[in-house]
């Protein structure tokens, strides 16, 4: 196996790589689990008003404002995680919820990620910055992108 299941500082459990990972490199294989009627703080979103839950390790990937993993959707539908950088040995996985989900209600509390460039909130990705879209255009969901477009639509219809 090449993640792992391990406590992590301050946020419980995590998962952690046990080999090296290379740019691009699919990090965990998203297989759908199971559908549900709503959302869930474990949910993953595949469509407007569409919500799953992965099997396996996915639902322990911590969130991280500066993550080392993005989204890539599979020929199922499920979210592959794909190693933004180089990951090391031993390296907690992270990915920012915002690059599943178009809103994210279900984490009142602060961002626990430590990252230097933490937003101080779990947010979704109608939430965030056009530069962050930007950067993580090629590893977010791509429904998140329509979303964004038909948001942008009903405005321009409603001017």
């Amino acid at each position: 196996m090449k993640v792992e299941l391990r406590k992590s500082s301050e946020k419980g459990e995590g998962v952690f790589t046990t080999v090296l990972f290379k740019t691009g490199e699919i990090v965990i294989v998203g297989i759908i689990e199971k559908t549900l009627d709503k959302n869930h703080s474990h949910a993953s979103q595949i469509a407007e008003n569409e919500y799953v839950f992965h099997s396996g390790l996915i639902s322990k990937v911590n969130h991280s404002c500066d993550p080392n993993c993005g989204i890539q959707v599979n020929e199922t539908g499920a979210h592959n995680f794909v190693a933004i950088r180089n990951i090391g040995i031993g390296e907690e996985i992270t990915f920012d919820y915002a690059m599943r989900n178009y809103g994210v209600d279900y984490f009142p509390n602060d961002c626990l990620c430590g990252s230097k460039m933490c937003r101080g909130k779990i947010t979704g990705w109608k939430d965030l910055s056009d530069e962050q879209k930007k950067k993580y255009h090629n590893f977010a969901a791509p429904y998140l992108i329509e979303l964004d477009a038909a948001v942008l639509l009903e405005k321009e219809d409603m001017a």
